[in-house]
């Protein structure tokens, strides 16, 4: 699935885990690594054993990654909802509306390859107010996920 950007410098798609070049496999994990291990000091295992049964989100700006997320089908993480997940930009990017971008497409591709099922995140606090305005609402009550207090979402 190819997107047309607001930004014509970024170059935006949708893959299969089988589509993804190592390089590019590489790029996503080490994106999400600095962002997540890193700059959230927060040593969790990335590679879950999920990656290659996800659809992952990829944008590039002059030939780099800048952002990624994954696309998990329903099952995988919960039994009755698809779900978006490791949601990542570069600080290379951030305050131009990219991760606004990211989070379009990627619910854009939950709702084409999943029709019918709600989308279920599981969303650090702080960033409550940022999915919800792509229609999430928080689920509960907030729990601890890798040192970070995090909150069910659905749409």
């Amino acid at each position: 699935m190819e997107f047309h950007s607001p930004n014509q410098d970024i170059i935006w798609q949708c893959v299969p885990f089988s589509a993804l070049s190592a390089q590019t496999l590489y790029d996503v994990l080490a994106l999400r690594i600095k962002v997540f291990c890193v700059e959230q000091n927060c040593p969790y295992q990335d590679p879950d054993g999920q990656d290659n049964q996800c659809w992952h989100v990829l944008a590039h700006l002059n030939g780099e990654l800048v952002a990624t997320a994954r696309i998990l089908p329903p099952e995988l993480s919960y039994p009755d909802a698809c779900s978006i997940g490791r949601v990542a930009c570069s600080e290379t990017v951030r305050g131009q509306k990219v991760g606004q971008q990211l989070m379009k497409r990627a619910v854009d591709a939950c709702e084409a390859y999943f029709p019918n099922h709600p989308i279920r995140i599981g969303a650090q606090r702080y960033l409550e107010r940022f999915y919800s305005q792509f229609g999430f609402e928080t689920q509960g009550e907030p729990y601890l996920e890798d040192g970070i207090v995090h909150v069910t979402m659905e749409k």
